[in-house]
């Protein structure tokens, strides 16, 4: 797991609230590498939504250095930083956020079309996503008729559509049971390896940060390796 295609170097982020300044990074370092999962844990309020906002080029650091799949990107342009997050970025939410009008296909095909993706190509690619998680017997569906596990399955399809090279991934298996999270962690996991992705996973279920590469604890603003 030689190429890193994540990697902060000291970076910081402070935020204002009613005259008081709150330091929620301090000097974070941390590299993921290709086919690696990194468990993100920590106290609610800790900043690890902010740390996954950071590597995802949703918020700019007030210092420091962001580099993504070898590219520096913490001094971008707004433009430059949506081009990288729509090639090299995919995001999966506790939540899965799928389009309610449209199938569990379609949902897969509207992010390659806006990337540019034919639709041809692009349907090809989430049939071939929808196979992966094991449902193409559901790829007509709309999400209403999909359950849970099934929504969340179809998300993480989603984040893939575009062959990202690192994914951000905020508490996703947090709103299911335990034998669903369980089924949706273990298509996560085969999808960050087979795809030789790297992958940062918040998460407050612990037996599931164990289970994967390593476990960094955000507390006071620092990241510390459990494991």
């Amino acid at each position: 797991m030689n190429d890193i295609l994540l990697r902060m170097q000291g970076v910081r982020r402070t935020f204002h609230q009613a005259g008081v300044e709150l330091q929620v990074l301090r000097a974070v370092d941390l590299a993921v590498a290709a086919g690696e999962l990194v468990a993100l844990v920590g106290p609610s309020g800790a900043g690890k939504s902010t740390l996954l906002h950071l590597a995802g080029l949703l918020e700019r650091p007030d210092a420091g250095e962001i580099d993504i799949a070898g590219q520096a990107a913490a001094r971008l342009s707004d433009r430059e930083r949506t081009a990288v997050r729509r090639q090299s970025i995919g995001f999966v939410y506790q939540f899965h956020h799928l389009l309610p009008e449209f199938s569990a296909e379609e949902n897969i095909v509207l992010p390659q079309m806006i990337a540019g993706v034919n639709r041809r190509a692009a349907r090809v690619r989430a049939q071939e996503l929808l196979a992966q998680v094991g449902l193409t017997a559901r790829a007509g569906h709309r999400p209403s008729r999909l359950s849970g596990g099934e929504q969340q399955r179809v998300a993480i399809a989603r984040a893939l559509a575009n062959r990202p090279s690192l994914l951000v991934a905020d508490e996703p298996t947090g709103n299911l049971d335990p034998h669903t999270a369980d089924g949706v962690f273990a298509v996560l996991t085969d999808l960050v390896r087979t795809s030789r992705m790297g992958a940062l996973v918040a998460t407050h279920n612990f037996d599931l940060a164990r289970r994967m590469d390593r476990v960094l604890d955000l507390r006071d603003g620092v990241l510390v390796q459990v494991s």
